[in-house]
């Protein structure tokens, strides 16, 4: 699971939420909470960022008892398309015509603000050698 340890601390009149495995990753708030509700959001646009750029997309550090904020199901899958595309050397145009599809479509699919199918995530995944597997456990009381 995506799930980024942060670490939050009073910032003159606000909290600095920071996400130590993703440097460019942070947000503000006037309140602790005000900070943690925009984390999700700036943890993806981060990541999203580093996408755009071509970067590595670190995986998430061991929590070791600090919180975490994690990326949603579909946007770690997502992630998992970018980090397969990369280790296989497999350009976006290349992606595309492998699933016999446009390459617009190949940027909605790596975008983590749209909302991709599953199908369309298991395809790109297949294509590419990987497969999906879902897990679903008891929440944590």
């Amino acid at each position: 699971m995506y799930a980024y340890p942060y670490t939050l601390e009073p910032d003159d009149n606000t909290f600095l939420l920071q996400f130590p495995d993703i440097a460019i990753a942070h947000t503000v708030g006037w309140t602790e909470a005000e900070a943690i509700a925009h984390a999700g959001d700036g943890l993806t646009t981060a990541i999203l960022a580093i996408m755009e750029d071509g970067g590595d997309v670190p995986r998430p550090s061991p929590a070791r008892g600090r919180p975490t904020i994690s990326l949603s199901p579909l946007d770690a899958a997502k992630v998992e398309i970018y980090r397969a595309m990369r280790a296989a050397k497999v350009s976006k145009a290349e992606l595309a015509r492998r699933l016999e599809s446009h390459p617009t479509q190949v940027d909605r699919l790596l975008d983590l603000r749209h909302a991709s199918k599953l199908e369309q995530i298991e395809r790109a995944l297949n294509v590419l050698g990987k497969r999906i597997d879902i897990l679903i456990s008891d929440k944590a009381a």
